[in-house]
C-alpha cells in the first residue's frame, strides 16, 4: 500500500482492482497498474471491446479511463468520511490507436477541500500522447 501525504486512504493497485470488481472498468479491460505518492497509473486495452466502428480506440474509452482515474484518485486524496463526485470532465483526443494498450497516469492539478482537479495523460505504447483530459470533483462532507 502506498500511503503520504496526499493519500487519506490507504490506496494500492489490489485496493483499486477490488472495488472495481462488475463494473464497466472491469468489463473494458482495464487494468490498475501503479499507485506511486503522488499519481496513479492504470491502462485499457485496444481490442474489439474498445474500438469504434473505423478500428481506433473509441474516444469514450478514453474518457472511462481518465474518469476512472481521476475519481480515484479524488475519493483517496479526500478526507476519509467525504465523498468525492464529478463536476465536469473534458478531453481532447491528439492521437488514434489501433492496437496495443493505452496507459493513463493521473496527478492532482489542485486537492482542496470542497473541489479537486486531476489532469489525465494518455499515451500509446510508444509513449506519444493520445489524449490530454483534466477532471473537477466535488468534495462532498459527511452529512
Amino acid at each position: 500500500m502506498t500511503s503520504n501525504l496526499l493519500w487519506q486512504t490507504p490506496i494500492s493497485v489490489q485496493t483499486l482492482t477490488d472495488i472495481h470488481h462488475g463494473t464497466a472498468v472491469e468489463r473494458l479491460g482495464i487494468e490498475f497498474l501503479e499507485v506511486g505518492p503522488d499519481f496513479i497509473r492504470a491502462r485499457v486495452p485496444v481490442d474489439e471491446r474498445t474500438r469504434q466502428p473505423y478500428g481506433l480506440l473509441h474516444g469514450g474509452v478514453s474518457v472511462v479511463l481518465a474518469e476512472t482515474l481521476g475519481s480515484c484518485g479524488a475519493a483517496y486524496a479526500a478526507t476519509p468520511g467525504c465523498r468525492t463526485v464529478g463536476l465536469d470532465i473534458n478531453a481532447n483526443h491528439l492521437r488514434g490507436a489501433t492496437s496495443g494498450w493505452v496507459y493513463g497516469v493521473t496527478r492532482p492539478v489542485h486537492v482542496g477541500r470542497s473541489t479537486q482537479v486531476w489532469q489525465i495523460d494518455l499515451s500509446n505504447e510508444a509513449g506519444e500522447l493520445t489524449c490530454v483530459s483534466r477532471i473537477t470533483m466535488a468534495v462532498l462532507q459527511p452529512r
